[in-house]
This record gives C-alpha cells, structure tokens and sequence, in this order.
C-alpha cells in the first residue's frame, strides 16, 4: 500500500495467496503419479480516480517498481466510474474465526496408503474389471487482503480428497462410475474403503442399459446431480451477467421462480465450511443470504462494482477474480423439502431418475437446457433398468417453477442439494 501510494495511486488493494498441495494418483495398485507444488501469487490493483489498473507477480520482488508500473497503466486506462474500493464505512471492523485449517499433515505415504486402500475396496466389487484410477490430496493455503482504506486480515485454510473411478463389465458392455469426498479436515472425510466401495457398486448397478424413444417424463435428480442445477441457479443471479444483460433471470428480482415453500440460502460462515470465507474479496463481512423466501426472489449475488452498476449495495459476495473481483456464491443450499426421495419416486409413478450428467448444455442467457444423462428408469415407483445415452431438454425456468425438493439434504459441499424431482421434461434416446 505504502508503495502504492507514494507512486501516486489515489487508493489501491493487494492480496496475496500462498499454497501447497500434494497428490498421488494410482492405478492397479501402483503409482502413476506423484505431484507437490508451492505457489505464491501476488496481486497489486491500484486507482487513480476513475482509472484503474493490476500488476501481478509470483514474489513479491520489489515493492516500489511494480506499483510504478501499476501506476502508469492506471493513467492511461479508460475510466471506468463503477471502479472503487469498498468505503471505510463498508469493511468489516473484524473477521470470525471459522476453522477452515487443519494442522494435519499427510506424508506422500499416507496418500498413497488412502489411494490404494480406495481403489481395491472398488475393485472388490463384482463386476469390477478395471480401474480408472484413484487419488488422495492435501491443500494447505493462506489469503491476506490489504487495502489502504485501512483493512488488514487474513486467514488459512485446508483441504483434503479422496477419489475413485473403475469400469465395470467388457467390450462394448463396459459402464464407468466415480466416486470421491473433499472436506477441510481430515477426520471428516469418508474412510477410503467406503468412498471406493461406492464407486464400484454405482459401476455395477449401470450394466446393460437400455435407451428411450422420445417422450416426456418426469425427471429425479439424486443429490450429485441436483447440485448442477442449484449451481446454474446461483449463475443465473450474478450481479455481473444481470448488468451485462446475460441472464434469463435478470429482470425477475422479487418474482415467484420457485414453488411456494422452497428456499434458497448462501451462508458464508458455516465452520469448517467448504466455501466458508471470513471476509469477501473486497475486505466486507458477508452474512447470510436468503435468495429464494418461499419461492421468491429476493436478490442479487453483488461485489462492490455489480451492486453499484445496478444501483443496489454490495451483500459482500465479492471474490477476487484474476485482479479484479467478481460475485460469487458460498455455502450455498437449495433447503431440503418434507418427502422423502421414496416419495418422489412414487409421485412419479414413471420417470428418469438421474444420477450422472453429460455435457454442459446450459444457456444461462435464454434459459434453454440440454444435457445428456445416465441413470435409471422408473416404473411403477420403483427403479427400473439403468439408461444411458438419453437425452433430457427443457427450460431452467420452467423446471424451476415445477421442483419438488425431496429431504435427503448433505451439506458438506460448496453447493447443496437434495434430490428434487422436475414434473416434465422432454426425454430423448436413439
């Protein structure tokens, strides 16, 4: 900041982020991979009036020259009137503590130990022939953000993985399936044997699918899927797209976009969370945030220049993106329902009950959605023959006004969901 300003910016920020991670990957029982990395990135952005400009370096080698060169970028940048720090008034007078780092660490053996011991309870299975392979990590990471409007802080953090994938059957019989688990403390992962144990049943359960011919159904999305949609949902309501005019939902803040009863919730301090952070990108407090109140539309995911572009205040979803920031969601929840997912199913009488999607057929500008789909049909309430290479295609809005949410909610993911059920979906195979 000192450097920053004495060069001749009006304001300036900088963040630096440090990490180190390590991975091993195996297959059939041997190490194919194994990887450890150190990185430190830093970021400096500075102001002069309504001109702004970035420099970035891996270390910060000398102060004074990458401010000057900021500096003289900033001067001859267009000015933009919406660029800004946030106002003294704004930042956050302290930041929680929200145990997000684990002093755990794993040896390369270790990983290698989880990996392996993932990979042959998957192979295990019956029906299992081959292994795509499994892999164990750890993450270790710190963030500080500094402005010269006065905020200093910081926080470190941790991640820790496990993650399988293995084929079942032969020839042109085989069908692939994955499983894994990510938490910020090790004690809370899944054990190995568990995670690859899962893997290897999913593998089995999708043998000798068969195809549909085109129709409408109904269409279940159990609880790993579910979560693509809470995530195009959480797109659809970024401040940026809705000043861009790149949303289907950018006109529709305070409408009906749910049924009555859903609810919709980012929670940015839940401990131990996965996408838990004290403080946003740009030295806010963040606090919980309603998005959808009994099926309505209450905001926006804001940062500092989306919220004043749109004549709104920053709800302090700021997160750094590149040099700049951009919004973005945190622990976010789709609220589980009453029904049970046995219920959904016997709703349905007749549906596709989806347990893995294929391409990334999502226009978050019209609304329009098509992906391909694995899983299972079901009749009579009950599940059926898997399925594969079907396709399903409908509206996001549409699906959205028409989802029931079931009960069987597990929060332990950046983005949460249920399994929900759309009423009608057009469904097609060969």
């Amino acid at each position: 900041m000192e450097a920053a300003l004495k060069a001749g910016a009006d304001a300036a920020d900088a963040v630096v982020g440090a990490s180190h991670a390590t991975s091993i990957d195996v297959r059939h029982g041997k190490v194919e991979e194994s990887e450890s990395s150190q990185n430190t990135a830093f970021s400096l952005r500075v102001f002069k009036g309504h001109r702004s400009a970035s420099v970035s370096a891996n270390a910060i080698t000398n102060a004074a020259t990458l401010a000057e060169r900021a500096v003289a970028m900033a001067s001859v940048s267009p000015e933009d009137p919406h660029a800004a720090l946030a106002p003294r008034e704004e930042l956050a007078p302290s930041v929680p503590q929200l145990d997000l780092h684990d002093a755990t660490r794993f040896a390369p053996e270790d990983l290698k130990a989880r990996a392996l011991a993932c990979e042959e309870a998957a192979l295990s299975i019956a029906g299992i022939k081959q292994s795509g392979g499994a892999s164990a990590s750890m993450t270790k990471g710190a963030t500080v953000l500094a402005t010269s409007t006065g905020f200093v802080a910081g926080y470190m953090s941790s991640r820790f993985s496990n993650a399988v994938s293995v084929v079942a059957g032969e020839g042109t019989a085989m069908q692939r399936d994955y499983d894994f688990d990510s938490r910020r403390f090790a004690e809370d992962l899944r054990g190995p044997e568990d995670i690859g144990k899962r893997a290897g049943e999913r593998a089995v359960e999708r043998l000798n699918p068969i195809t549909l011919p085109p129709q409408k159904l109904p269409v279940i999305f159990d609880p790993r899927t579910a979560r693509s949609l809470v995530s195009s949902f959480a797109g659809a309501i970024n401040g940026a797209s809705v000043v861009r005019g790149t949303t289907f939902l950018g006109k529709r803040r305070g409408d009906m976009i749910f049924p009555t009863g859903i609810m919709i919730v980012d929670e940015p301090h839940l401990m131990r969370g996965a996408a838990s952070r004290p403080f946003d990108g740009e030295g806010r407090l963040p606090e919980d945030l309603i998005l959808i109140e009994d099926g309505r539309l209450t905001t926006w995911l804001l940062d500092g220049r989306s919220a004043l572009e749109l004549g709104l205040k920053s709800n302090a979803r700021a997160s750094r993106s590149g040099s700049s920031t951009a919004p973005s969601s945190t622990n976010l929840t789709l609220c589980p329902g009453t029904s049970t997912p046995q219920d959904l199913l016997a709703q349905a009488g007749r549906a596709i009950y989806v347990t893995e999607l294929i391409g990334q057929g999502v226009n978050l500008v019209t609304g329009d959605y098509s992906r391909g789909v694995s899983g299972f049909l079901v009749e009579n309430g009950k599940f059926g023959p898997p399925v594969s290479e079907i396709t399903i295609a409908g509206h996001l809005g549409t699906m959205f006004e028409t989802l029931t949410v079931a009960n069987d909610l597990d929060k332990h993911f950046g983005t949460n969901a249920p399994t929900v059920m759309v009423a009608e979906m057009t469904v097609g195979g060969r």
